[in-house]
C-alpha cells in the first residue's frame, strides 16, 4: 500500500521506485546504520531521513533498524556525534570521525520516530524508543538561549535559522510522541513556543547564512511557516535560488544545483499547495541526477560544466526523493509530519511574552 502512494505521485513508475529503495537498502550496514554510500561517512540527520523513506516505502523493519542503532548509539549525554566513518562488513562498532554534538542532528530523531510509529501504528517501539527521543530533547532544550533561539552546538553561541527551522519540527513531533504515550511535557510545549517566536518574529537572533537555499526554505519545510507567510517568503527568492529545467541552488553564486535541496523545497511547496511547482522540480532532478540502472541520485549538477559533481550517490538523496513522492502520493505518515496540520502547535505568545521581553 505504501508503495502504491509513491507511484500515485505520478513521476516514477514501480519497477523504478523499486530500484531506489533497493539502493538505500543495499547501503544499511547489518547494524541497522546508513552510510552516505558504502565505505562513506554517516551522520544522524541523513541517516534519520533515508530511514524515513524506508518507512515511507513500506519497509519498516529495515527502518526499525535504523532507530535501533541510534539508540544504541545515543551519547550519555543525550545527543549524537555529527559524523561516523563507515567501516568493513563484520566490523560492528563505526568509529567517530567528528565528534561535533550538533543540536539538529540530535533533534531529528524525534521526527524520524514520530514518522515510524505514523506508518506502522507500533506503540511498542514507540515506547521502546521513547527514552532515547527523551534524552535527545533535552540535550537539545539544554542549549535553548534565553531569546527562545536553540544554540548550534554546545561550544558555540550561534543559531542558525535552517538547524533552528528543523528543530522546531522536531520539537512538534516530540510533544506529539508525549501525547501519544500519555506523557506530560510542558517544559517541551513551552520552549517550542519559545523557539516558534523567535524563528517568526526575530530572525536577528539567527547568524545570517542566507548564501544557502536552506535558509530560504527550511522554515517551509520545517512546518514554522503556512499560509501566506509561507508562499510570500517562497516566491521572494524563486528566483535566486531556482534554476528552470535543473533544479535547486546550495548556495546561490555557486553554479550546482542538488537533489537533497530539490526534492526538501518540493515538500515544502507540497506543503503550501503548489504541487505542480513540485512535480516539476522532482521531474528536473530525476532528468539530471537519477541512475536509472540502480536507482539512485547523484548528489549533485554543475551546470557551468555541464558536469556531475560530486561522482557520489547518496543514500540521502535518494530518501529526500522518495519522501517527496510520499508526501506527494498521499501517504500519511510523511503528510503529518511535513504537514503540520495534526501535529502540537505551540502555546499562543502571549504565554511566552514575558521570556521574550526578558531576553531583549
Amino acid at each position: 500500500m505504501t508503495a502504491a502512494h509513491l507511484v500515485a505521485a505520478g513521476l516514477l513508475d514501480a519497477p523504478g521506485i523499486a530500484r531506489t529503495v533497493g539502493g538505500i537498502r543495499a547501503l544499511q550496514r547489518p547494524d541497522g546504520a546508513i552510510p552516505w554510500f558504502a565505505g562513506d561517512k554517516l551522520d544522524p540527520w541523513d541517516h534519520v531521513e533515508s530511514a524515513m523513506a524506508l518507512d515511507a516505502a513500506g519497509e519498516h523493519e529495515a527502518a526499525r533498524r535504523a532507530y535501533l542503532w541510534l539508540a544504541r548509539t545515543q551519547n550519555a549525554d543525550g545527543s549524537w556525534f555529527a559524523n561516523y566513518a563507515d567501516t568493513p562488513n563484520g566490523v560492528s562498532v563505526l568509529a567517530v570521525t567528528d565528534k561535533t554534538r550538533e543540536t539538529n542532528f540530535s533533534a531529528y530523531p524525534a521526527v524520524g520516530v514520530y514518522h515510524h510509529y505514523l506508518a506502522t501504528a507500533d506503540r511498542r517501539f514507540l515506547a521502546e524508543l521513547w527514552p532515547t527521543v527523551v534524552a535527545a530533547i533535552e540535550f537539545v532544550l539544554r542549549h535553548q538561549r534565553a531569546d527562545g533561539a536553540i544554540r548550534w552546538n554546545p561550544d558555540s553561541d550561534e543559531a542558525l535559522l535552517s538547524g533552528s527551522s528543523s528543530m522546531y519540527q522536531a520539537l512538534r513531533c516530540a510533544v506529539a510522541t508525549a501525547t501519544a504515550l500519555g506523557e506530560n511535557q510542558p517544559g517541551w510545549e513551552l520552549a517550542l513556543s519559545r523557539l516558534g517566536h523567535a524563528l517568526t518574529s526575530h530572525p536577528e537572533r539567527f547568524t545570517p547564512k542566507d548564501r544557502y537555499s536552506m535558509d530560504w526554505y527550511y522554515p517551509v519545510l520545517g512546518t514554522v511557516l503556512r499560509d501566506e507567510a509561507a508562499r510570500r517568503r517562497i516566491d521572494e527568492d524563486w528566483d535566486r535560488f531556482v534554476v528552470p529545467s535543473l533544479g535547486v541552488r546550495c548556495v546561490d553564486d555557486h553554479p550546482w544545483v542538488t537533489g537533497g535541496e530539490s526534492c526538501e523545497l518540493a515538500i515544502a511547496l507540497w506543503a503550501i499547495g503548489r504541487e505542480r511547482q513540485a512535480r516539476r522540480l522532482l521531474a528536473d532532478i530525476s532528468t539530471q541526477l537519477r541512475d536509472e540502472e540502480d536507482g539512485m541520485y547523484w548528489t549533485g549538477y554543475v551546470f557551468a560544466d555541464l558536469a556531475i559533481w560530486p561522482r557520489e550517490k547518496t543514500s540521502w538523496t535518494a530518501g529526500s526523493m522518495l519522501l517527496a513522492l510520499a508526501a506527494l502520493g498521499g501517504e500519511p505518515a510523511t503528510r503529518a509530519v511535513f504537514g503540520g496540520e495534526s501535529l502540537p502547535m505551540p502555546l499562543p505568545v502571549e504565554c511566552v511574552a514575558e521570556s521574550c521581553v526578558s531576553a531583549r
